[in-house]
Formats: C-alpha cells, sequence, structure tokens
C-alpha cells in the first residue's frame, strides 16, 4: 500500500511539473526538424497577402482597435465578458471592419471568444495582437539594453505566443500589463501577426542611442539590422528575432510583425524650424530592420498617425515644394497635410504601412485643433466623428498605406488627457462619464447612462420631467432638475417661453467655502451665494460662467497660459466677478514678417450649443447643450465643467487658495434657481437639489455612434 500511495504521489508531482513547466514556463522539446513551417500571411512589396482559404491574395487591413475598459471597472481589471465580446465581433464585423487590434494580453474570456466566434465561421474576424511595454520601464532611468525593459519584453513575446496557441497559465499578479488564467484556446490560425511595442517616448530612444552607441548592429536567425541602424534599432531586432525563433521552433509556425512607432519617433527628416518646435530629437527607422529568408511570412510597419498631432508640415513651408504637394491643397488654399505626411511617410518604406491607429474623439471637451482640415482632437459631433474618420481613411488609402485602423471601438470612462486630469479624482474616474475629457470619446460604440435609456435627453420632448423634479420657481419661471452619470439636466418652463431680445439667468452654488450673491458684469443678484450662473442668452450666445474664486483654469494653469501666479494675490471668496470657462490648448503658433512666435492657446468650454441631444432623432447632435421647444428649454451641463472631481460619490473641488491646488470636498446638496433679471429688493430665489452617487456601481448602455454608421457605409461595401 506503501509504495502504492508512493508512485500515486510522484506520479502526481510529475503530471504536475510537466503542466508547470509546459504551460507555467513554457518548456518545450522541438520533435519536428522536418516539419514544414506553416503560415498564411505574407507580404509581396506594399502589399499583405493572407491565405484566406483561396491561396496568398493582396488582404487590405480594415480594422478597430479594442480596449479592455468598460464603465465601472479600469482597464486592468479586465471586467470584459465573453458574450460581450461575442457582441462586439458581431457588430465590428457588420460595420465591413475584418481585424481587430488589441494591444496587451487580455483575460482567457477574450480568446475564448474569439475561439467560439470564429470556429466553422466562413468569414473570420481576425486579430493583431500587441506586446505592451511597461510605463514605468519606458519612461525610468533604465536605457531599452537594461535587464529590467529587453528581458521582460522578450519574456512577454513568449508569453503571448503561448496564449495564442492556448498554451498557456498566467499567474495573477504577473507582469503589470497583462491578465491572468488559463489560456487554452488556439485561435493563432486567425492572428495575422504582431505589433511589438508602444508609443516609444523619443527620450527613451536618444538615452539609449547615446549610452549603448556600440551596440547598433544585431544578427539573428531571422533578423537582421543594416550598417545604417541605432542600437535602439538593434534592440527592437533581438525582440522580434527571438520572438519568431520561438513560435519557429515550438509551434513551427510564422506571422507578420511590425514595432509600433508614431510622428514622434518617425524616421523622416524636417527642417530645423519643426525639429526645434517640437523637440524632435531621436528616430526608429524600421528600414533599418531586415528580414531573412528564413522569415516567410514578412514585415510591416505600424504608426499611429493623427490628423491633428503632431502637425509637422504645418509649421515650415519647404515642404510644399516636394513632388506631389500639390495634391494636397484644399479649395480654401490649405493643405491637407494629414493626407501629405502620410504620403511621406509611406513613400519612406519598402514594407507594406499599416496606419494602426487613428481617429477622433466625440466629446465635448477638446485639446487640439487641426486648423487645415477640421478634424479636431475634441469638441465634434458623433456625426463629425464619422465624416472625419471617412476622410482620414481616404487619406490614407490615397497615401498607398496597406491598411488602417480606427481608434477605438468603445469609449472608455477611465481614461484622462493632460487638461482635464488635475480636475478629476483618477482613482474614481471609471465610475463616471466626463464629457469634458476627450480621450474617453475616441470609440464608435457608446456607453450611455441608464440601463436601457438615459434619465432624460435634451430633446424639447418633457415627457420625463415630473412635479417631484421641481426645485425652484420665481418671476413666472419653473425650474426642475435630474442628473445621471454624465449629466445634470435642468428644465425651464414659462408660458410662452422665448429668449428672444431677453435673458434668463441660472444661478448655481455647488460649493460652501465661496460664492457670491451677485454677479458684477450682468448686476444679477441671487438668493445664496453662487459659484456658477449660467446665461442664456438666445442660440449662438449662452454660457456658463464661473466666480472667478472657483476658477480651476487660472487656478492650475494660469502661469502656462502666460498669466500671473494667482496664488500670490487670490480672489476675495466672495468676488462678485465671474469668468468664461476656458480649456488649455497645445501650443499654437502665430506669424508676423519677422518671425514665428509660440503662444498657448485656449478654448471656451462654457460656451452652450445649441441642438438636440436625443440620439433617436435624425438632428441628433451630440455634442449639443440645450434646446427650446415651445413653453420649456431643456439644458443638460457635463459635471466636469461645475469642478465635480467625482460625481460617482457627489465630491467637487475644495477652495483652492486654501489647499494650494484641488483637493475633494464632499457634498450633498447643491442649490439652482432660475430668473430674468433682479434689483436691489430681488434676488433670483433658489432651491435645493439632493445629491447622492452611484459609488462604484454607475448603470449603462449601449449605443452605436452615428460614426459608426458613417464607417459602415464606407466598409460594409
Amino acid at each position: 500500500m506503501k509504495k502504492f500511495l508512493t508512485a500515486a504521489a510522484i506520479l502526481i508531482l510529475a503530471v504536475f511539473l510537466l503542466d508547470t513547466a509546459y504551460y507555467t514556463w513554457g518548456f518545450y522539446i522541438n520533435f519536428s526538424d522536418d516539419k514544414e513551417i506553416q503560415t498564411f500571411t505574407g507580404v509581396e512589396g506594399k502589399e499583405i497577402l493572407v491565405d484566406t482559404g483561396e491561396g496568398m491574395k493582396p488582404f487590405e487591413i480594415k480594422g478597430v482597435d479594442m480596449g479592455a475598459g468598460i464603465p465601472g471597472h479600469f482597464a486592468t481589471e479586465y471586467a470584459i465578458d465573453k458574450k460581450t465580446y461575442l457582441r462586439w465581433f458581431k457588430m465590428i464585423q457588420e460595420m465591413g471592419a475584418n481585424t481587430v487590434r488589441v494591444y496587451t494580453i487580455l483575460s482567457p474570456t477574450f480568446y475564448e471568444a474569439v475561439y467560439e466566434y470564429n470556429h466553422e465561421n466562413p468569414d473570420p474576424l481576425y486579430i493583431i495582437h500587441g506586446v505592451w511595454v511597461n510605463d514605468y520601464v519606458l519612461n525610468s532611468h533604465v536605457d531599452a539594453f537594461d535587464d529590467q525593459f529587453l528581458e521582460t519584453f522578450k519574456k512577454d513575446c513568449r508569453t503571448l505566443v503561448d496564449v495564442l496557441h492556448g498554451r498557456k497559465k498566467l499567474n495573477l499578479g504577473y507582469g503589470t500589463t497583462n491578465a491572468s488564467g488559463s489560456y487554452t484556446k488556439d485561435i493563432s490560425q486567425w492572428v495575422l501577426g504582431y505589433i511589438l511595442g508602444v508609443e516609444w517616448e523619443d527620450v527613451t530612444v536618444a538615452y539609449t542611442d547615446h549610452m549603448q552607441d556600440s551596440k547598433n548592429v544585431y544578427d539573428g536567425t531571422y533578423m537582421y539590422t543594416t550598417e545604417d541602424a541605432t542600437p535602439f534599432e538593434a534592440f527592437l531586432a533581438e525582440v522580434g528575432d527571438e520572438m519568431i525563433a520561438y513560435e519557429t521552433g515550438k509551434y513551427m509556425e510564422q506571422r507578420l510583425i511590425a514595432f509600433s512607432n508614431w510622428p514622434t519617433t518617425d524616421p523622416l527628416d524636417f527642417p530645423e524650424v519643426v525639429n526645434k518646435r517640437f523637440m524632435k530629437c531621436a528616430k526608429v527607422d524600421t528600414e533599418h530592420i531586415h528580414t531573412t529568408k528564413a522569415f516567410r511570412s514578412g514585415q510591416f510597419a505600424s504608426y499611429h498617425v493623427y490628423p491633428y498631432h503632431p502637425d509637422y508640415l504645418r509649421f515650415y513651408e519647404d515642404w510644399k515644394e516636394l513632388p506631389d504637394m500639390d495634391q494636397y491643397q484644399l479649395e480654401n488654399g490649405k493643405y491637407n497635410t494629414y493626407g501629405a505626411y502620410l504620403n511621406l511617410l509611406n513613400g519612406h518604406h519598402s514594407m507594406p504601412v499599416v496606419i494602426s491607429e487613428f481617429g477622433i474623439p466625440a466629446s465635448r471637451g477638446r485639446t487640439q485643433i487641426d486648423y487645415n482640415t477640421g478634424r479636431s482632437q475634441g469638441y465634434m459631433s458623433e456625426k463629425e466623428q464619422g465624416e472625419a474618420l471617412i476622410e482620414c481613411y481616404y487619406d490614407i488609402k490615397k497615401a498607398g498605406c496597406a491598411g488602417s485602423i480606427i481608434f477605438t471601438w468603445q469609449d472608455e470612462w477611465f481614461k484622462r488627457t493632460w487638461n482635464t486630469l488635475a480636475n478629476e479624482d483618477l482613482l474614481k474616474n471609471a465610475y463616471w462619464s466626463d464629457f469634458q475629457t476627450n480621450e474617453q470619446y475616441f470609440g464608435i460604440l457608446s456607453f450611455d447612462p441608464g440601463k436601457e435609456e438615459s434619465i432624460c435627453y435634451t430633446d424639447g420632448d418633457v415627457g420625463e420631467w415630473s412635479k417631484e423634479d421641481i426645485v425652484a420657481e420665481g418671476q413666472g419661471l419653473q425650474l426642475s432638475a435630474k442628473y445621471d452619470e454624465k449629466f445634470l439636466y435642468f428644465r425651464v418652463h414659462q408660458k410662452g417661453l422665448s429668449l428672444s431680445e431677453r435673458k434668463l439667468y441660472i444661478p448655481i452654488d455647488v460649493t460652501p467655502k465661496t460664492g457670491s450673491y451677485y454677479e458684477q458684469g450682468e448686476g444679477i443678484r441671487f438668493e445664496r451665494p453662487s459659484d456658477f450662473l449660467i446665461i442664456l442668452d438666445g442660440k449662438e450666445n449662452s454660457r456658463v460662467l464661473v466666480q472667478e474664486r472657483y476658477e480651476v483654469f487660472e487656478a492650475i494653469s494660469a502661469e502656462d497660459f502666460g498669466g500671473e501666479n494667482p496664488y500670490f494675490d487670490p480672489p476675495d471668496k466672495d468676488s462678485p466677478i465671474f469668468k468664461k470657462i476656458y480649456l488649455g490648448l497645445l501650443m499654437g503658433q502665430s506669424t508676423s514678417d519677422q518671425a514665428t512666435v509660440q503662444k498657448q492657446e485656449r478654448v471656451e468650454t462654457g460656451k452652450l450649443t445649441y441642438g438636440n441631444g436625443n440620439p433617436n432623432d435624425p438632428d441628433y447632435n451630440s455634442i449639443s447643450d440645450f434646446i427650446i421647444n415651445g413653453d420649456d428649454l431643456e439644458l443638460r451641463i457635463p459635471w466636469g465643467l461645475l469642478n465635480f472631481s467625482n460625481p460617482s460619490e457627489m465630491q467637487v473641488h475644495d477652495d483652492y487658495y486654501e489647499n494650494y491646488g484641488i483637493e475633494n470636498l464632499s457634498i450633498k446638496e447643491i442649490y439652482a434657481g432660475i430668473g430674468e433679471d433682479s434689483d436691489d429688493n430681488t434676488r433670483i430665489a433658489m432651491g435645493k437639489i439632493p445629491l447622492k452617487g452611484w459609488g462604484k456601481n454607475p448603470t449603462y448602455h449601449e449605443r452605436l455612434k452615428q460614426s459608426y454608421y458613417e464607417m459602415q457605409k464606407i466598409w460594409a461595401k
């Protein structure tokens, strides 16, 4: 009996060790040296070839990038279930796309969904998979040849190969960007290829090239560098070569490979004015990385290119003298610098070029303006988003690129951007939808508040309003309010309501710390010390103003935009001065006969846009703020515009000048009122709006944006 138990224990231990060695450590013995290497992808000149069942034929990649976030969860929680992925895959293909690109190893549910969707499907959805580089390492003091950079990168490449072949188990905590679990579904037959790396930090590239100047040569079995290569390019070649070798040796398969890149480290030469303006200090040129005959699949060049940043060609004149540049002149005399840049980029390469990220955010907030084609980063409606995506796609096609991938499939509430990130509690921004943060709205699939529909649509139909929503009355006017995970809604009611030759005022008291009983410019008085004043002044001149003590732009960004430091002489807590609300934009430029002068720009984000806010209506304008219909006006204000840092827990900005910056302040109510005018004896009455957050459980429902249907018209053909 003891011998039996001992043998059983040894057997169990052996099985455990073999399982661990194979599925966790990646150990294997190659018994197939004489087996032919399999590949269903290839490259011929500037074209990508794919065998979809009828032999190798040219294949245009038409794809969408897919993130890992959904409302109520950060990306690293990997909370998307298989049912959701399957639903999304169907919608993606119905739009006419043939490829999904993901950036890092996701949860097993993604790969299970890919297998289930494509298995026995004559028209499969293909995958391009990325290998992520940890942001901390990328921005640390090390160069790319440091073990925690290079060896981790190579290890993650091998891990991904095993994941895609369904032969990997990852423990919780493996790496900092990957999910965990048992990966048992082999989806390799639908994986077109890999994009290795991220948008490289130019200083990391330059630092590597400087510190490791002797390591500019790599000669591998499948990849090698030319004599013109830099150390960073040799580093990439080493990573790519070892990934190809691992998949070839273990699985006898090969597929396309590319290295991530973007304009910041593009291989093009620019005049000194551009290099100084954009501080260009490094290049990554995959033309210096060649493949041997042993690599049967092929290499392509991958770039993230957006129309608004960085617009190198707008800042010097000589490029107009280059061949064929006259074809990019627009009817208004300006130039389509996006199309021209793509043309230069594709022309530089001998291999296929795929624009693996291009996109436009359909957000209210904005960070950059595209001065030439109007495809700006933010403050674009969903319809404008779709039109801009089509124009970008045509530019990519015209330049001769082999494929294009839209960034991104779904909106991501957890995202942040530089001109609003100081305003938010970044540990809680996955739990509410900030319409002021453009990074959250690149998707062509929207997540709208409410389980099936939103609590209110600003469309002129007031059927969703009731007497219980009334918060204030006065001067024959009635104000109602309600809210959800994205907006604070108001309804103004009056018989014969009109904004013709009159103004209406909605004061809002948000914080108990500050506020004024009157507004100096309009001469309006309030029942409570107010922090914001909404002025409804016709369809073209309505806006939200903020009391200067509570103006976050001035408190956080004054010096960056040429102003004085406000902390030396803070505004009074009860100052009657109300100011326009701004968002900072990336630096622009003005020109004169003598010199080019750089300047910071800003945009008035408190300006209100008239239009229909109901996505079910044909005249829907997704960035509209208010509408009038008969006796009623409906208005929606994004939480971020009213200095809410975390509405999921009803937290607002505390007094900036007491805290020397932004700190959270919890509140349980705000106050608002409605009035037409006032005098010394009349103040606008204000009523309480009770507030209760929703914590980590926001409600939401999916909705395909207008941009989805615009792209469908082009791709589904």
